[in-house]
């Protein structure tokens, strides 16, 4: 750049509008958008640390896309080249990928290529620039104000992370106004400028989110007033009413107005909720959607959503459809708003997705043969014995006999589950009912010992899966929890998780997938978890892999005060974190530690505009299961059997054993003294467990002062003797049985008071 371009580009700048002039140079400067750009946020790390990969940045107008993208500009260390996908051509794209490969090869100098309304591209320009994103010549960055997944090339969207940008709230345009009208060097910080309260609320209410509009409203009410006899320009409502009239229509049936839209209306009407449901039916009736696309959507979800809990549903759904063809609108409202409040109000079931499990198992086992017994025998039964063995359901009673009509190797395999909804609920016994006939058939009819010794020793494949999946539902049950913990938490993708007891890493893997824009931090106790941790994070891109520490929770708080001061958590949860306890006031100590978590986030977090939660699954040993109640009171001596149980009910209302006697109601006043409000949810369980030898001789074995077993529980209340006698009764009658295990976890919500 020479003296003359150096002049042309300073009074380019000078003379530029106001919205351009002000856009943020720096990070630190950049108004809004903390979602994605806040401290600990993806997005902000990787410019920081100059790590980009390919991104495209999505959202309306003003909303910062392409100021973000200079700021990366300012801040990489790469060659940034900028065009924009309306005047460039192919022949402008050879040539940046030409830059960027000198680049590469002289300097060995990374290139960034911004992109600018890159939705579009047509077809050559996309082709030509593809190969070069896939092997790293240029890391793309895109903008654009549609949606990728719909306008941009599926092969850049793969190949890119995407981060919406939304549009800006009202005090982040009031801060923006501001700023402006104290900027000396762009802004409006040399002149005599009183803008009216109202005049600012009612510039900031019609922008609508954006910064551009806020800032060209302002331009020209700043411009067009002239100043008063003290020199002052006077902003007042009038005249901001005068600069910007309106808002935006955000309503276009080809963009993602249509697709959000429907997309509510089709949430509103699976969530039952008939009120959401009609007035988003009357948004895209009043913007002029297609009806017949409208009924479309809703037979699709008549199949999916309805099912059978309501078989009739899309029968009402499809006559609706049939009758507004022949009336028409606007009449064809009716049937239209009918079909809307009947799947509404239906019951609710997705039990048909069993389709695609079964799908998924076709493309896995393709090879899997058609059984003899269910094979045609009209045409080869005598040569090849096809059809042999089948038992005609209608020759016995109810019209059903028990056998398999699955391959072998998947015998027992169990796609469709009946939910507990109208019409399904109905059918849901009965179903279980022939699957538990199906599975004595399958154990007895191969001649085969009984159901508990297949457990030692099971003789195929399909059957060790089906006792599997029918005796132990302890990962299902950890599942389910986890659910239930992130249903409580309400993620939204940008957020930051603190993980408390990361363990095996239930809850952290889950948070990565459900914050990719944000980020998550995960404690571990022990070496081998690091180990264990350290090696799944290898698979992972190194910006979206959890920060990983080493610490206790009593160490957490003043970690978190040294090492990461400006870290917003927006949740912090949990799983088993305040057990074990060994010490009298140990469950007060950890709970002070989480009140002194929390109290170190901002009273309001800026990413979400409240307070940061805690979310917690703790086991409550004292509602768990009893071992006596395995026994029958028969086989025991009635007196010690009596004894035995007022024995073990003791084992769990004692303080002295502390890992075991506390509950819920402890938990309630310990949160209450620190300062936290809490909402717990008890959630009971019942597992199957299958009682070995080896399990019985733990729990009568001798044990240690940091972990007693059963049997030294009992021993300050029953003689060894009568330990011994209990001991032979577990073993005579109960080994080897399956069992129902009973227990109860504490599902906890809490916040600052």
């Amino acid at each position: 750049m020479d003296l003359f371009d150096q002049h042309r580009q300073a009074i380019t700048e000078a003379e530029a509008p106001l919205a351009a002039r002000m856009r943020p140079r720096s990070l630190d400067e950049f108004v809004g958008q903390s979602a994605i750009i806040g401290p600990g946020r993806l997005l902000r790390r990787a410019i920081q640390a100059d790590q980009l990969s390919s991104v495209i940045f999505y959202g309306p107008p003003g909303t910062g896309k392409t100021t973000l993208a200079r700021i990366i500009a300012n801040t990489t260390k790469a060659h940034f080249i900028a065009i924009n996908a309306v005047l460039a051509g192919v022949k402008e794209i050879r040539e940046a990928i030409a830059q960027a490969q000198e680049r590469r090869g002289v300097y060995s100098q990374r290139t960034i290529l911004f992109v600018d309304e890159v939705h579009r591209f047509n077809k050559s320009q996309q082709d030509a620039l593809l190969p070069w994103v896939e092997n790293g010549t240029v890391i793309l960055i895109g903008a654009t104000t549609e949606n990728p997944y719909f306008e941009v090339n599926k092969a850049l969207v793969s190949r890119s992370r995407i981060f919406q940008l939304k549009p800006l709230d009202e005090s982040d345009l009031r801060d923006i106004v501001r700023q402006t009208l104290a900027d000396r060097d762009r802004g409006y910080g040399d002149r005599a400028i009183t803008l009216e309260p109202a005049a600012l609320d009612h510039l900031v209410n019609v922008a609508n989110g954006d910064a551009r509009a806020v800032l060209n409203a302002l331009e020209l009410a700043v411009e067009t007033t002239p100043a008063n006899t003290k020199g002052q320009i006077v902003i007042t409502l009038a005249v901001a009413e005068e600069s910007i009239q309106q808002r935006a229509v955000l309503y276009d049936k080809e963009g993602d107005a249509h697709f959000d839209t429907i997309s509510a209306f089709i949430k509103s009407v699976r969530g039952s909720d008939p009120d959401a449901a009609l007035y988003w039916l009357a948004r895209m009736v009043y913007a002029g959607e297609d009806p017949r696309f409208i009924f479309r959507r809703l037979l699709i979800l008549a199949g999916e959503d309805v099912g059978l809990a309501d078989p009739h549903a899309i029968a009402v759904v499809n006559a609706c459809a049939q009758a507004f063809d022949r009336i028409g609108l606007p009449e064809g409202r009716y049937p239209l708003a009918q079909a809307t409040l009947y799947l509404a109000t239906a019951p609710k079931s997705n039990s048909v997705m069993a389709f695609f499990d079964a799908l998924a198992t076709v493309e896995r086992e393709r090879e899997a043969a058609v059984p003899l017994p269910l094979r045609d025998g009209n045409r080869d039964q005598a040569g090849f014995g096809h059809g042999t063995g089948y038992l005609y359901p209608h020759a016995y009673r109810d019209h059903w006999v028990a056998q398999q009509y699955l391959p072998s190797a998947l015998q027992g395999q169990v796609f469709y589950q009946p939910s507990g909804q109208g019409y399904e609920a109905q059918i849901q016994t009965k179903v279980a009912q022939q699957r538990e006939a199906q599975l004595a058939a399958l154990t007895e009819g191969s001649g085969l010992a009984p159901l508990e010794s297949l457990t030692f020793s099971p003789a195929n494949a399909g059957q060790e899966r089906w006792l599997q999946r029918t005796m132990s539902q302890v990962g299902d049950y950890l599942g389910k929890i986890r659910d239930r913990l992130f249903d409580l938490a309400a993620l939204q993708r940008h957020q930051v998780v603190l993980d408390l007891n990361a363990g095996s890493g239930l809850l952290t893997w889950e948070a990565v997938r459900q914050v990719p824009e944000g980020g998550v931090y995960a404690c571990v106790q022990r070496p081998e978890d690091v180990a264990a941790f350290t090696e799944k994070s290898q698979l992972l891109p190194e910006l979206v892999r959890p920060i990983l520490w080493q610490i206790t929770l009593d160490d957490l708080p003043p970690h978190l005060a040294s090492q990461t001061p400006a870290i917003q958590f927006d949740c912090v949860i949990g799983r088993n974190v305040l057990a074990p306890l060994t010490a009298v006031g140990d469950l007060a100590d950890r709970i002070g530690c989480l009140a002194q978590i929390l109290h170190q986030q901002p009273s309001s977090n800026s990413s979400t505009g409240q307070r940061p939660i805690l979310v917690l699954a703790e086991l409550i040993p004292r509602r768990t299961q009893r071992l006596y109640e395995f026994l029958q009171p028969e086989w025991l001596d009635r007196a010690l059997y009596e004894r035995l149980a007022a024995a073990e009910n003791a084992i769990y209302c004692q303080p002295s054993t502390l890992s075991l006697h506390w509950d819920i109601d402890d938990f309630r006043q310990a949160f209450l003294a620190v300062g936290l409000t809490v909402e717990i949810q008890l959630d009971y369980a019942q597992t199957e467990l299958l009682i070995t030898p080896e399990l019985i001789n733990r729990w009568f074995s001798q044990g240690n002062n940091n972990q007693p077993t059963y049997a030294d529980y009992l021993k300050p209340q029953l003689s060894r003797a009568e330990i011994r006698s209990i001991h032979h009764c577990f073993v005579q009658y109960l080994c080897p049985q399956t069992v129902p295990w009973k227990s109860a976890i504490a599902l906890i919500r809490g916040n600052l008071t």
